[in-house]
């Protein structure tokens, strides 16, 4: 009951954004990147931005934090596994300042039953983050392939957006970060481990 008073007092709309973390990809050939933005439109939300970066942490961070400062919740796709180039997951985990175990914990398990072993591949996570100058948003990293984030749409985050930012927005004040329970902190350095 407590789930559907929520989701009844959530925004009909929020505002997101959609980071494509690719050496190949291009916005003519990202697949994944187009489901994303084609299901947030359809689901009637409003697309602040969408960017394609190559594999380079300092690329990820510099298009991620800017997306965060428009956006209430940025989804990424790419460099959630374990090569050498996957560097998306330490970028992401360097700002989010309250993690949602989770979501990644979930998507493994749908993804499972649709690959097998090779789930345990995926570093896919999610939370809420903070950027350096104080500006909140939740980040989802997704694996690149449009299956993972067909799975991570239809069976998580799509019936879930608008009650996960109204759970963000709940009591937030932008003044502070809160790095736990009852550990408030007045700026992002001090909630850096």
């Amino acid at each position: 009951m407590g789930r559907d008073i929520h989701q009844s007092q959530a925004p009909r709309t929020v505002r997101a954004a959609v980071l494509t973390i690719s050496d190949t990809r291009t916005p003519d050939t990202d697949q994944s990147g187009a489901y994303l933005t084609g299901r947030l439109r359809e689901a009637g939300h409003d697309l602040t931005g969408y960017r394609v970066v190559p594999d380079d942490a300092d690329r990820i961070h510099e298009a991620l934090t800017d997306l965060m400062r428009g956006a209430q919740v940025v989804l990424t796709s790419g460099g959630t596994g374990i090569t050498g180039r996957d560097v998306t997951i330490p970028v992401v985990e360097g700002l989010i300042r309250k993690p949602m175990p989770g979501f990644g914990e979930l998507f493994r398990m749908l993804s499972y039953a649709e690959v097998r072993g090779a789930a345990m591949l995926s570093r896919a996570t999610g939370g809420l983050a903070v950027t350096p100058e104080g500006h909140a948003a939740l980040v989802f990293a997704l694996p690149g392939s449009l299956n993972a984030v067909q799975t991570a749409w239809e069976k998580l985050l799509g019936d879930e957006l608008a009650h996960l930012v109204f759970e963000m927005l709940r009591g937030y004040d932008p003044r502070e970060t809160h790095d736990g329970p009852g550990n408030v902190v007045t700026s992002v350095e001090e909630a850096r481990p």
